[in-house]
């Protein structure tokens, strides 16, 4: 089964996941125009559930607020959105998220250091990346990793690549994971 034609997905959401700088939301919203469907970033909605950016949500109420308050919004996708959904950098890291995604489509955006260095830089409205970002980058990617993995259907390594790259390569993951498998000997 392929997640899109010319008539849109043939599955009511393809969710992105990946570290901070990975390119969720670019990707999403070119997914989300080549097949014609609505775009969402559970941050974006957390903000605006909120009344404040995600910065300002650490710092005033804390992160285990902010991871509450995305724990429900991505719950809420999940279960009414009907087109590509990035998820935050540590939406995965939540167990009851990670139920939620059983059974969808989700591709694990990956990069590497050198690439998620020069991506996020100083970006203050990265609040977990603050200070020493390579250092604080590695620490929550060796604890996120197997979470990304567990709920991948799919794998896309982004490094070095253009936005425009990435996308072809996620719609090429996409395709691969849905064709069927060939009998022994079937050289396809």
């Amino acid at each position: 089964m392929t997640v899109g034609s010319d008539a849109g997905p043939t599955r009511s959401l393809l969710v992105l996941v990946g570290p901070p700088g990975v390119g969720k939301t670019t990707v999403g919203r070119m997914l989300a125009e080549h097949w014609s469907v609505p775009f969402c970033d559970t941050d974006d909605v957390v903000s605006q559930r909120a009344g404040r950016s995600v910065g300002d949500l650490f710092i005033m109420s804390g992160e285990s607020e902010f991871r509450l308050l995305e724990r429900l919004a991505v719950a809420d996708a999940l279960a009414t959105f009907t087109g590509v959904l990035a998820l935050g950098g540590g939406a995965v890291a939540d167990s009851d998220t990670r139920r939620l995604l059983i059974g969808h489509r989700v591709v694990f955006l990956d990069v590497g250091l050198a690439d998620a260095a020069r991506r996020v830089g100083l970006n203050r409205d990265r609040p977990l990346l603050l200070g020493n970002i390579r250092g604080q980058w590695v620490d929550l990617m060796t604890a996120r990793r197997p979470w990304y993995e567990q709920v991948a259907t799919a794998t896309v390594r982004t490094d070095g690549l253009t936005p425009q790259q990435v996308t072809a390569k996620v719609l090429a993951a996409l395709d691969e994971a849905a064709a069927p498998a060939s009998p022994a000997g079937d050289p396809r």
